[in-house]
């Protein structure tokens, strides 16, 4: 599987008023099985190129291809996982996962096995009956990991999806998320603006400028998993990064 995104630029027009550029000119390859964190200040466009990828939005110009295919609109080899959760408050755990197997015209057993395996490989099998109102907030979190799992898509696309947890809470996702991502190698576009974060799970972590949002440097991250948050190697990945932000190039 190859996702390539080329020369995307995204443009806002309102009331007739001069457009505003969101993103311009990303390109980006990711490859098979590969964990890319984009990071970025609030308002750069991260989450503007996430719903383009997954054909939510249109690009002004460019495109993107999953296996050559142009994605200019919803497509089941997109898995998409928002800050917000967006599960249906009157479904239980099981029906909010079943709801894509469904729309997919899977068969019920098919459907029960397929759930039944995310709720173990993420230890939530026994709140399947369970409403969103009655877990926290990072069950919720990992409901909506395991209803885009369970569709089987080809890219998982994450939009700060623990940005709204607590430190704690945030970091046993993380080690939850490598956890799930190291037994169904999915590839993972997972947007933060958090370094640490970023730092912590990422392959590669795509570092953009302030609005309009372009790519400032592509950094490769090459240290073995589970990663040291108080190791020599993860503090200079870290301060690098810190230092490019802050760098004339990342800022203007």
């Amino acid at each position: 599987m190859t996702l390539a995104i080329e020369h995307l630029s995204k443009q806002f027009v309102k009331n007739g008023e001069e457009p505003v550029e969101s993103l311009v000119d990303i390109s980006i390859e990711v490859n098979d099985e590969e964990f890319i964190c984009i990071l970025g200040p609030s308002g750069c466009g991260k989450t503007t190129l996430l719903r383009i990828i997954a054909g939510l939005d249109h690009p002004t110009s460019g495109s993107v291809r999953i296996d050559g295919l142009v994605i200019d609109r919803p497509n089941r080899k997109l898995g998409m996982i928002f800050q917000d959760y967006s599960l249906y408050p009157w479904r239980t755990v099981v029906e909010n996962i079943a709801f894509g197997l469904e729309l997919q015209d899977v068969p019920k057993e098919q459907r029960s096995a397929t759930i039944g395996k995310y709720l173990e490989m993420t230890g939530l099998s026994e709140f399947g009956n369970s409403y969103p109102y009655e877990l926290s907030g990072g069950m919720r979190q990992r409901v909506a990991v395991v209803r885009a799992l369970a569709i089987d898509p080809t890219v998982l696309l994450m939009d700060e999806p623990f940005g709204a947890l607590d430190a704690q809470t945030r970091n046993k996702l993380q080690h939850d998320l490598l956890d799930i991502w190291g037994k169904t190698r999915k590839t993972i576009l997972f947007v933060t603006h958090s370094v640490d974060e970023a730092v912590f799970l990422a392959d590669r972590i795509v570092v953009l400028t302030p609005r309009p949002g372009r790519i400032c440097e592509i950094i490769p991250i090459d240290q073995p998993r589970p990663r040291n948050r108080t190791s020599a190697e993860f503090g200079q990945v870290r301060r690098h990064v810190l230092d490019l932000i802050n760098q004339p190039k990342c800022v203007v």
